[in-house]
């Protein structure tokens, strides 16, 4: 017996039947080897072949709409009888073994024919729609920033299949071929994400986006000449999606003019000053510039440099003194007596003086420091109505004893500084007929009133040389 149910045996090899109910003859009735064809499968119920292929087999037609079932299951039946009755003969089967193979042949016609047809049924759903299913489906080489891979895919178009993938896009990414594009077998497909890039360029910021991955190739993309150029980052260094701050500063041409001569240079400086010292000239002390100093060096600029030189200077000025006035009712109209001097205050200044380019220029005041603050000076003015006269001396000539005394001149002082007015009072003399400060400062009338008052008192005496003038 076969160590396996499902052991199969070549068709030019000696066959032998296995069944257990007839040996097979190892020889044929001529005693040479048994040389019939092997059988079908699906005529015994414990071989390999499922039923369904073996009836699949031993149907010779269909079943035409137009015939009547009964004889198409005994046609059926009939042809299953005959190939079954000549195969056991020609394998020597027993009667008794091949009535009951041919029963069992009998019985089945008619199953395997309502089991046949639904098969095929499937078997024709399944082959229309495999040959769909190649149809649409597409090979797509997809490019993702840079990485590169081929699939398979049913989309119908770019958009479809970046939706797929689960591939999102946004305003700065770049989609090649456009979202709407039909897809077809063999077709590739780019994304290319957008990177941010605070540029500054001369300058001037301002946030730009690309889709290169390093910053050598979003130069390019930007049309920003790099020749010369200082980069705040190298050509190779990649671009993250978060992207990167780049400082780039394009050559220009600047001309210095210093100490009389031009110079012109070629620089990528980020200031004047940087500028200014690549066309070797140096900036000393209080030097300047005809512009800022730390400003951008244009393309085609034109920079003087200011050659200065300085020194400082120390003056001192008076501070004038405040005036007050007060009233004073004791003290007739017209009377104004100093009761404090003023005192002028003390200021000390700093200037700086500038030469640039040796002119000397206007002295600047760079501080100013009070050394003395000034003293006010505070004067009584009188209020009270002056007196028209004095009894026994209004009719005296006091104009002829003025023009002796002084010459008629109310501020007349004498050589020795002691005696001052139009009739010249000493100062104690002055005090005691109620005068105030100095005779000569007062208003002529009040000294000629002052002068009457002394006349009653002394009478002519206090003028031995011009009293007599008092009389003529």
């Amino acid at each position: 017996m076969s160590k396996s149910q499902y052991e199969t045996f070549e068709t030019h090899e000696p066959y032998a039947s296995y069944h257990h109910d007839v040996p097979a003859p190892p020889y044929g009735p001529d005693g040479s080897v048994h040389s019939a064809e092997t059988l079908p499968y699906g005529l015994y119920e414990d071989t390999y072949r499922p039923a369904y292929e073996a009836q699949a087999y031993f149907v010779a037609e269909p079943v035409l709409p137009r015939q009547g079932a009964g004889a198409g299951v005994a046609h059926a039946g009939s042809v299953l009888e005959e190939e079954a009755s000549e195969a056991e003969v020609a394998a020597g089967v027993s009667g008794r073994g091949a009535r009951r193979r041919r029963a069992r042949c009998a019985e089945r016609p008619e199953s395997a024919v309502r089991r046949l047809l639904p098969q095929a049924l499937v078997v024709a759903f399944l082959a229309g729609g495999t040959t769909a299913f190649i149809a649409n489906d597409k090979a797509i080489e997809l490019t993702v920033d840079g990485k590169q891979r081929t699939l398979h895919t049913f989309a119908g178009d770019v958009r479809e299949l970046l939706a797929d993938e689960g591939v999102r896009v946004g305003a700065h990414d770049m989609v090649a071929p456009a979202p709407d594009t039909a897809l077809a077998s063999g077709d590739a497909v780019a994304v290319h994400y957008g990177r941010p890039v605070r540029l500054t360029l001369d300058g001037e910021r301002r946030e730009v986006w690309t889709t290169a991955h390093t910053v050598e190739g979003a130069l390019d993309e930007l049309g920003v000449r790099a020749e010369g150029a200082y980069l705040s980052a190298s050509r190779s260094q990649t671009i993250g999606r978060a992207g990167l701050a780049l400082d780039v500063r394009t050559e220009r041409a600047v001309t210095v003019m210093a100490d009389g001569r031009t110079r012109t240079v070629r620089t990528n400086a980020a200031t004047v000053r940087e500028a200014v010292e690549e066309a070797g000239v140096t900036l000393r002390g209080e030097d300047a510039t005809s512009v800022p100093p730390d400003s951008f060096p244009r393309d085609g600029q034109t920079i003087t440099v200011l050659r200065v030189s300085g020194s400082r200077e120390v003056r001192e000025e008076q501070i004038p003194f405040e005036v007050r006035r007060t009233e004073d009712p004791t003290l007739f109209t017209g009377t104004e007596v100093i009761t404090q001097p003023g005192v002028p205050g003390l200021r000390r200044d700093t200037y700086v003086l500038r030469t640039v380019n040796g002119v000397r220029g206007k002295p600047r005041r760079e501080a100013s420091e009070v050394v003395r603050k000034p003293k006010p000076q505070i004067v009584r003015v009188g209020t009270r109505k002056r007196p028209t006269s004095v009894a026994g001396a209004d009719h005296l000539n006091w104009r002829g004893l003025a023009a002796c005394e002084s010459g008629g001149r109310p501020d007349a002082v004498d050589p020795s500084g002691t005696y001052g007015g139009l009739y010249q009072f000493d100062t104690h003399t002055w005090h005691s007929l109620g005068g105030s400060g100095r005779p000569q400062e007062a208003p002529a009338e009040e000294q000629t009133f002052r002068a009457k008052k002394l006349y009653v008192r002394r009478g002519a005496t206090p003028w031995p040389h011009c009293g007599a003038r008092l009389r003529g």
